[in-house]
């Protein structure tokens, strides 16, 4: 009877809770659309906040089962570890200095971690959280979104065919305006926790969007960057962690390429809402791609026309349309690409329930990414402390 039982829950969507995302909460709203939006996981546990009573009405909000909403991660993981039907998979949506202690509690009930980047709010414990996540035999996601774009995977299958030859340079750029005043100091929840140290870690814009800007170069390149040089700002008076950065990079040679970039974040950038936007170019060519029209992809062969490659149209390969959901000239954008990390987890979190392997096109980012994140805030903050001296990653 225990048999069919387990044999039917495990027949029905992934049962998925969720750490922080409480009232008030941006992140939080996000996952929750990006799971349900392809049917693969279902809400039913939560600790949305450290305040039992805000966590408790944040989820009648979202209709869990009062007996399911928890006063703390580590009562959830005892309890949903212990139950039957208890949760396969956790969203990790706290501030960063929360990532690790509710990842290791999780990872070591056996549970699978769904986590925002970056991975921790430090180094050291970006490393001992590898660590756990390798005794566990648990799955660890890393919610770098931006990979889940249909063009970005048309970009990288490009790179990876060898279209754009032996890659030369990579240019990511990832600028915002919404910090170019001292909003911390108005009681706005984001920025509040995001400029504090304590919780957001060393770096500021670096790690709430320059690491997104580094993975997306890295995802779509193929290249691992082994040195950089940081020039890092606190341009807005009193602010204790970073706003503007203008970094340098130097790419770990692979093949003939032995390619160079350029990375600039910001925070405190009038005019732009979140421009990221990546260039590679080799011997062949180049791509161009915006997050801000993320169902477009410009392809420059060397010495021809600019070519425009649409998400569904002629050109794009079989690495977009697996992750397209609708017909072309109706536009995907920031949810799907959400979701399309969601569904790849699902797609392993399901062979591990039957003890197999995910289909061998699974993609998504894991620790691994998490790790590179941290070690690149790690180098940017040494480098500028440095007067923006090279260091190696």
């Amino acid at each position: 009877m225990v048999e069919a039982s387990k044999a039917e829950l495990n027949a029905g969507p992934i049962r998925l809770g969720m750490v922080g995302g409480g009232q008030g909460a941006f992140i939080g709203g996000v996952h929750r659309m990006a799971a349900r939006l392809d049917g693969h996981y279902t809400l039913v546990a939560g600790a949305l906040s450290s305040d039992p009573s805000r966590a408790l009405a944040s989820a009648a909000e979202l209709g869990l089962d009062p007996a399911r909403s928890y006063g703390s991660f580590e009562e959830m993981a005892r309890a949903e570890g212990a139950r039957e039907d208890g949760i396969e998979a956790v969203s990790i949506v706290t501030p960063n200095h929360m990532h690790f202690p509710a990842a290791k509690t999780f990872l070591e009930a056996g549970i699978h971690v769904i986590c925002d980047k970056p991975l921790t709010s430090t180094l050291d414990d970006a490393k001992a959280l590898a660590g756990v996540a390798e005794k566990s035999g648990r799955l660890f996601v890393l919610t770098h979104n931006y990979t889940g774009y249909p063009m970005v995977r048309q970009a990288r299958e490009m790179v990876a065919n060898g279209v754009l030859g032996d890659i030369r340079l990579v240019q990511a750029e990832y600028p915002q305006d919404w910090l170019s005043e001292p909003l911390e100091e108005t009681g706005q929840k984001q920025a509040e926790w995001r400029t504090d140290p304590a919780r957001s870690g060393a770096g500021g814009a670096i790690g709430d969007i320059g690491t997104h800007a580094l993975n997306l170069a890295m995802f779509v390149s193929g290249l691992e960057p082994e040195a950089l040089a940081a020039d890092l700002d606190s341009f807005v008076e009193g602010r204790r962690v970073d706003d503007n950065a203008h970094i340098m990079l130097r790419f770990a040679a692979r093949g003939a390429s032995r390619a160079k970039g350029m990375l600039w974040a910001s925070q405190v950038a009038p005019g732009n809402e979140n421009a990221l936007r990546l260039r590679v170019y080799g011997t062949k060519g180049g791509v161009e791609w915006a997050q801000e029209n993320p169902n477009l992809l410009w392809y420059t062969p060397l010495g021809e026309p600019k070519r425009l490659i649409t998400r569904a149209g002629a050109g794009a390969g079989a690495a977009a349309a697996r992750v397209s959901r609708i017909p072309g000239g109706h536009p995907e954008g920031y949810l799907e690409a959400f979701a399309t990390i969601y569904t790849e987890a699902a797609a392993a979190i399901r062979a591990a329930r039957d003890g197999g392997q995910p289909p061998a096109e699974t993609l998504f980012p894991t620790l691994n990414d998490g790790l590179w994140g941290m070690r690149f805030i790690d180098a940017c903050v040494r480098s500028s402390t440095r007067d923006a001296a090279w260091v190696a990653l």
